[in-house]
């Protein structure tokens, strides 16, 4: 059993640039339209000899001129869904330069409802002296926030090495990374989690 690691946010977060990283190739679209993608897309990746199942969702809310009882929105945000309850791990992506939006707080709810482990991404983190925004992102409540660029690669290593851990053979670890409400003390500058400790 490999795992499955579902990659979830608001649109226009760049979900599908972080897919495109992880799995190696370009199978998403990468567009800077929010919505281009609304299907899941899923790859089989490998980090290290361990593989895995990565699944690319479309962008969580509605749109500008977008209804709630449009059927390919509501089919969207079904195959979202899905993708959350069918996870092993979710990769919860923001944008660190717009900072957290309420859009974001809406994922974090469906996230955190989920029970699944769950790692915040913090992307567009272009540079080091970038990660600082990236901090906003704790007062979700979530364990461990990942500054990441996906497009230049940035922070990519850090990342996977957590979500990997939580995958089957080492799923203990995931009961220790459940919504909680502190934030983390401390923010490192070496692009990887708040909390400093990799699990």
């Amino acid at each position: 059993m490999s795992g499955l690691i579902a990659i979830v946010g608001r649109p226009n977060v760049g979900k599908s640039a972080l897919f495109n990283r992880l799995v190696g190739r370009r199978i998403a679209i990468v567009h800077d339209q929010p919505g281009v993608t609304r299907d899941r897309i899923s790859a089989e990746a490998e980090w290290h000899g361990r593989s895995f199942t990565l699944v690319d969702t479309g962008g969580i809310g509605l749109l500008r001129g977008e209804k709630a009882d449009d059927p390919i929105v509501a089919a969207a945000v079904q195959q979202v869904q899905i993708a959350i309850e069918s996870a092993t791990v979710i990769l919860f992506v923001g944008d660190a330069r717009e900072g957290v939006m309420p859009l974001d707080r809406e994922v974090a709810v469906a996230c955190a409802r989920s029970g699944k482990p769950v790692l915040v991404v913090a992307n567009k983190v272009d540079a080091q002296t970038h990660e600082p925004a990236a901090a906003e992102f704790a007062e979700l409540g979530f364990d461990l926030v990942f500054p990441v660029s996906a497009i230049h690669g940035r922070g990519i290593g850090p990342l996977l090495e957590s979500a990997v851990a939580l995958l089957p053979s080492t799923s203990s670890a995931a009961r220790g990374l459940r919504r909680r409400g502190a934030m983390p003390s401390s923010w490192p500058s070496s692009a990887g989690p708040t909390s400093g400790r990799v699990p």
